[in-house]
């Protein structure tokens, strides 16, 4: 009984020692991979920083600052990103100024057409349309005049 005790005892020490240098071995694998990702984030944080200082640059020359070290290719190059910029912001502009006058003339249809029926159900005569009072102010644009030769003075005299 003794000596099974013995071998009992041997065999659980064996297998603790295999089990302690197993979890070495995982735990030096995984402080190894550990470094290395440790390193990439690392790698990665610089390469990162660099981005941003080079955005920054950029920035700062869009904005006409920090110019002077510039050479004249330089900007050249940045005039011209500029000039594509602002043709792209000016579209947009257009763009929605064009958006806007549709909507706001939909609404002016809209408006004109409620207003219609307002004036039906009180009993009013209806609006004239928007080119009938263009044609009556086109014909009310003939002017008369006067033309009167001389100073002020004397004209105020000739006339009755």
């Amino acid at each position: 009984m003794h000596s099974l005790l013995l071998i009992f005892v041997c065999f659980s020490t064996n297998k603790t020692i295999e089990r302690y240098q197993k979890r070495q071995k995982d735990i030096h694998g995984i402080s190894s991979k550990g470094e290395d990702m440790q390193d990439d984030v690392k790698e990665d944080a610089h390469s990162l920083a660099k981005k941003i200082e080079s955005l920054e640059d950029s920035k700062r020359k869009l904005l006409g600052h920090g110019l002077e070290p510039c050479s004249i290719d330089d900007l050249l190059l940045l005039e011209k990103q500029l000039e594509r910029s602002l043709s792209r912001i000016r579209a947009r502009k257009n763009q929605v100024f064009t958006e806007q006058i549709k909507k706001l003339k939909e609404e002016e249809r809209r408006l004109g057409e409620e207003n219609a029926n307002l004036r039906e159900e009180c009993g009013m005569r209806p609006r004239e349309s928007t080119s009938t009072r263009q044609s009556d102010d086109e014909r009310n644009m003939e002017v008369e005049t006067e033309l009167c030769i001389g100073p002020p003075e004397r004209r105020c005299k000739l006339k009755p």
